[in-house]
């Protein structure tokens, strides 16, 4: 496998850490695919519009864009319900998104990587997958994300894909934006270093997981989160 993909698809790479993980890998001399259902300002390499809601057209979507060599499922959705008043579209939303598209990508793509018998897969949890969280659907889906992650990596394995995944603390990003002062309040009382995390320090780790990291890294989580995990 080479030290360096040529090809990266990232995913939620409109803004947040998916952005910072785009530039990251841009950075490093890698062709970019940033897919978002919607861009801000800045686009890193090619512009990939693409809702991943709709689950139907990815395998289609995955064989025009052609050889990828490392796929980032970054994209995800929260919207801060109460968790006993999620409205059904918001759960099935999050179901969709934050699960069932990156399984979906990973199956599209998987069929590529076996017959080049390398690729790099690398998944955006979160610390919500260890500790339970508020927003009820967003951590299930984040814990079974990183349960993915070792099945796939299980399964894929024999044919040298390594597949792994960060599992991030509260990042400042849209998402983080959008918590009550509350539980931003929480966030500062258990981080060790007093700060919420930066989108580049969790791209930084992705970095790593897509590139350079060992052959004999895989199904394995890492842990971007202050070595705190906040209720």
């Amino acid at each position: 496998m080479p030290a360096k993909p040529s090809t990266v698809l990232v995913t939620g790479a409109g803004r947040g850490i998916g952005l910072a993980t785009a530039r990251k890998f841009a950075d490093a001399g890698c062709s970019v695919l940033s897919l978002d259902k919607q861009f801000g300002g800045e686009v890193v390499g090619q512009r990939v519009d693409y809702d991943l809601r709709e689950l139907a057209g990815i395998s289609k979507l995955v064989e025009q864009l052609g050889t990828i060599d490392t796929l980032v499922n970054g994209a995800a959705v929260l919207f801060c319900d109460p968790y006993d008043a999620i409205p059904e579209p918001n759960a099935v939303e999050i179901l969709t998104v934050n699960l069932r598209a990156p399984v979906a990508l990973i199956e599209a793509l998987a069929p590529q990587m076996k017959a080049r018998k390398s690729g790099r897969i690398v998944n955006v949890g979160s610390v919500s997958a260890f500790t339970g969280h508020p927003d009820l659907w967003y951590g299930a889906t984040k814990a079974a994300l990183l349960n993915i992650t070792k099945s796939y990596a299980g399964e894929l394995g024999s044919s040298g894909i390594l597949v792994n995944a960060v599992a991030p603390g509260p990042t400042l990003t849209a998402m983080y934006d959008q918590l009550p002062q509350s539980r931003k309040d929480a966030v500062m009382r258990s981080v060790h270093v007093g700060r919420p995390c930066t989108p580049e320090e969790v791209a930084q780790v992705i970095l790593w997981l897509g590139t350079d990291s060992p052959d004999y890294v895989s199904g394995t989580t890492v842990d971007v989160n202050s070595g705190s995990y906040p209720r």
